[in-house]
């Protein structure tokens, strides 16, 4: 068996004449890696479908009904309390029935409990009303 040791102790070694390939792999690795992680973040898009141009100037004005629920959950309808949750209803039933439907700007107390808030909207959802805001969120504000 032989073994080869290389060159005798005078002669210099030979000189390599491949290219170094590893940066070029890692810059490669790199480059996949980036590519990999911005694909995905651009194909995710929600697609809106946007009015265009200007809409027409409504030609009648809302009638505004507004319902504010005080603390203890008493109901007032344009400042006329409510008796019940039948009483409420006959009056959603009544705004529902609209040619044009009024908008509800609903004014919860800061202190209410939100199953009265949480049953007059789900009153005025159920019985057709469409136009519910929210007004007063101001005071939620710390």
């Amino acid at each position: 068996m032989a073994m080869n040791l290389g060159a005798g102790g005078g002669q210099e070694p030979e000189v390599m004449v491949d290219i170094n390939t590893t940066p070029l792999i890692d810059v490669m690795l790199v480059l996949l890696i980036m590519l990999i992680i911005t694909i995905p973040i651009q194909t995710h898009a929600v697609k809106l479908n946007m009015p265009v141009g200007t809409p027409p100037p409504t030609e009648v004005q809302p009638q505004v009904v507004t319902i504010e629920v005080d603390f203890d959950g008493t109901m007032v309808w344009n400042g006329e309390v409510l008796r019940d949750r039948a009483d409420l209803e006959a009056h959603l039933r009544g705004a529902a029935a609209m040619a044009v439907q009024p908008e509800v700007h609903l004014r919860p107390n800061k202190l209410v409990k939100y199953e009265s808030v949480a049953m007059l909207m789900a009153s005025a959802q159920r019985l057709g009303l469409t136009k519910i805001g929210l007004i007063g969120n101001e005071q939620f504000i710390r």
